[in-house]
């Protein structure tokens, strides 16, 4: 099996949290976006938001994002509670295993 196959981040040298920041900081959109879509979800009454139902929402997008990795969700939530902790109840977190 090569290293590729193991996974990116073993490919690249880098953690989930490196390659997070990495497609943050080139993809601001995506966040802002995800904030929206959670912000109406809430006002509309949810009293839970699952990130993995947004980031398929916006996979939908007729503009798409290219390298939206399903290892982000945990960290999209966080930083979207960090930022809005009024939202702390809808979102469900775990105890992260790695970096």
């Amino acid at each position: 099996m090569t290293i590729a196959a193991l996974g990116s981040h073993r490919a690249t040298g880098r953690t989930i949290t490196e390659q997070f920041h990495a497609f943050d900081a080139r993809n601001p959109h995506v966040y802002q976006v995800l904030e929206r879509m959670a912000a109406r979800r809430v006002a509309a009454g949810a009293t839970r938001i699952s990130l993995k139902d947004l980031f398929e929402d916006l996979r939908q997008l007729p503009y798409g994002v290219a390298g939206l990795n399903n290892s982000y969700t945990a960290l999209y939530a966080r930083r979207l509670i960090d930022e809005h902790p009024h939202w702390a109840d809808a979102f469900e977190l775990r105890r992260r295993r790695a970096a």
